[in-house]
């Protein structure tokens, strides 16, 4: 795929890049006549953190920056409120109110800037899109819906999964599309960048714009970091790899992930040149020991976030605690279990607990670490080697496929 060194205008289209609309050439010959253009990506603040899935969006950002073109980041402190349907299967539970939503987002910034500059000669701007659409009036709230139709709309894949299994769908964030969209036209960008579950949005703005100002936009969609079950990596039920994590922590989470994540992490979250990627990916095809290769992309995403002497600490912290015998000399073997099998599963054959309920008030009481961090998903799995469980004070347990 990558059979020679790529110039920056053709990493920029193509490395961590699942699609571009209308076409890749129309844009690549746009870039490389030097134009300038104005591009942005949103951040809904439903959540205090920015995460590991974040950053594929913020390195792209930061390419597009250092080429000198104009971009904005977007807090969601309007959009926020709707509540974005994608990806998800039911109605939220709660539907953020926009004090919320800026209270959320109060450290976004902070922590976005460990990779875009919001200062310089060419700063990333920063917008919040509740300036906007608060302040929509009724007709115009109007003529932004006169551009879509029933259809157009219900058709999204979550919704149709949704009317499956006799889920509702909350008008709130049916609503969604049309306020994200007019975003592009309240700021009349160039471009927008999103991840692909965002594809459908991120159109309702192209149309938006055409309609409404009769200008074009470009969009470009990054993939999702996902495992081999297609679980977005980043953000799952009560664990965060936030990019504010401790070195140590945002280490240990990225090795406590499933090796199928490597190659792909490698590719989106590193600047390893992608010749070199692909003969990773091919010594892994032939039995080379993953943990190597984990611990590079370990490494090289805590040194962009913190920096190298961070993670020369972190990863001595991990040598030392998980790889050179200082674990504990009574820490019991578990073998035998496959890759995504929960863990309550593996510690009730093996007896080392009683019931869920025992395993719940474990997990819940913060006594329950997988590779020295603690986890608080009852449902957490194992996600192959290294996996080394600390239950209370005393107990460790090494499990191994």
């Amino acid at each position: 795929m990558y059979n020679k060194p790529m110039d920056e205008i053709t990493t920029l289209l193509t490395r961590g890049v699942e699609k571009i609309y209308p076409t890749r050439e129309e844009l690549e010959k746009i870039l490389r006549s030097d134009k300038k253009i104005t591009l942005y990506q949103g951040f809904d603040p439903t959540g205090t953190k920015l995460h590991i899935g974040h950053l594929i969006g913020l390195r792209k950002l930061a390419q597009w920056q250092k080429l000198g073109h104009k971009v904005i980041f977007l807090i969601g402190d309007g959009t926020g409120q709707a509540g974005d349907p994608s990806g998800k299967l039911s109605t939220r539970e709660h539907f953020f109110s926009r004090n919320e939503l800026r209270e959320n987002a109060k450290d976004y910034v902070m922590q976005a800037q460990k990779i875009v500059k919001f200062d310089g000669d060419n700063p990333v701007e920063i917008r919040y899109n509740g300036d906007w659409l608060t302040e929509l009036r009724l007709e115009e709230i109007l003529n932004i819906a006169q551009h879509f139709s029933l259809q157009q709309l219900i058709e999204r894949d979550m919704f149709q999964e949704r009317i499956k299994n006799n889920q509702s769908i909350n008008l709130r964030e049916f609503l969604y599309p049309l306020l994200q969209g007019y975003d592009s036209v309240a700021m009349e960008v160039d471009l927008e960048l999103g991840g692909s579950d965002q594809t459908f949005n991120m159109l309702c703005g192209r149309t938006l714009l055409k309609n409404m100002r009769g200008k074009d936009k470009f969009v470009m969609t990054t993939p999702l970091l996902t495992d081999a079950r297609g679980t977005k990596i980043g953000k799952s039920e009560g664990n965060v790899i936030a990019l504010d994590d401790s070195p140590s922590d945002l280490y240990g989470k990225i090795m406590s992930l499933s090796d199928d994540i490597i190659v792909k992490g490698l590719e989106y979250l590193t600047d390893i040149p992608m010749e070199e990627i692909e003969g990773i990916a091919k010594e892994l095809e032939t039995g080379a020991n993953p943990m190597v290769y984990k611990k590079r992309l370990a490494f090289e995403i805590v040194k962009q976030v913190s920096s190298e002497q961070d993670a020369k600490k972190a990863q001595e912290h991990f040598e030392n605690t998980f790889q050179n015998n200082q674990t504990p000399v009574e820490s019991q073997k578990i073998l035998g279990y496959s890759t995504g099998t929960p863990l309550l599963n593996i510690f009730l054959n093996e007896n080392i607990i009683s019931s869920r309920s025992e395993w719940a008030r474990l997990v819940q009481q913060g006594g329950v670490s997988v590779n020295a961090i603690k986890i608080n998903d009852i449902f957490a799995t194992y996600e192959g080697s290294p996996c080394q469980i600390k239950i209370g004070k005393h107990r460790f347990f090494e499990i191994e496929s």
